[in-house]
């Protein structure tokens, strides 16, 4: 299956990938991935997107489709994928449905993590990190630390990032209703969305997005 995950931030697309992603036996190619492998490699792309990065500036829509096509070209991804961030605003969704027809490919479902605005802003400025270790995350609503500010592995001080704070979040909110969120509407058109709740434990909206993604394939 080739699959696009959409969702606000905080709706849990990376968790949700990597299991979708392996109970499909699909890659899962995330934006974030892309830019970090390329840059490690010094990849021609990868030096013309630092350069942007280094300068403060957003990197271009073609650097990042570009970055995407090389990846989706990788034997592994022959039999399918599941892109994460990918596409990120309507014009990389054209972009996306250029190149998949030019390789006679097209997408199986696009699934969007559907989660309260209240509920993001709750989930991320709740997120309390360990200064020694980042892997450390504690929340304060739904993993507390046995003792308050102190990370129950390391005994580190926890702390809340910068971009976890509430203003912060509903910028990124405001972005993303902005610039992501019409191409809902751009695949609904081709009827390709399939909504399902991301609230909930992890394996549960697992669960329900391999149901929806099995309907939506039977429906075809």
């Amino acid at each position: 299956m080739r699959i696009v995950l959409v969702g606000p931030p905080g709706a849990g697309k990376g968790t949700q990938a990597a299991f979708l992603a392996q109970n499909l036996s699909i890659p899962h190619i995330s934006t974030g991935d892309l830019f970090r492998a390329n840059i490690s490699r010094q990849t021609e792309l990868g030096k013309l997107a630092k350069s942007y990065m280094d300068a403060g500036n957003l990197v271009p829509d073609e650097v990042t489709i570009a970055m995407a096509k090389d990846r989706m070209e990788q034997p592994d991804a022959e039999g399918g994928f599941l892109l994460d961030g990918f596409p990120r605003n309507v014009s990389q969704a054209e972009a996306l449905d250029e190149l998949l027809e030019t390789e006679s490919m097209q997408l199986d479902a696009v699934l969007d993590l559907e989660v309260p605005e209240d509920e993001v802003v709750k989930r991320i400025a709740g997120r309390r990190i360990c200064r020694n270790d980042s892997s450390h995350v504690f929340h304060v609503t739904y993993k507390q630390p046995v003792k308050d500010g102190v990370c129950d592995v390391c005994g580190g001080e926890l702390y809340q990032r910068d971009d976890d704070s509430e203003e912060t979040v509903r910028t990124r909110l405001e972005v993303y209703h902005t610039q992501t969120e019409p191409i809902i509407d751009y695949y609904k058109a081709q009827g390709l969305v399939v909504t399902i709740s991301a609230l909930g434990k992890v394996e549960d909206v697992t669960r329900r997005a391999m149901e929806a993604l099995k309907r939506g394939e039977d429906d075809k």
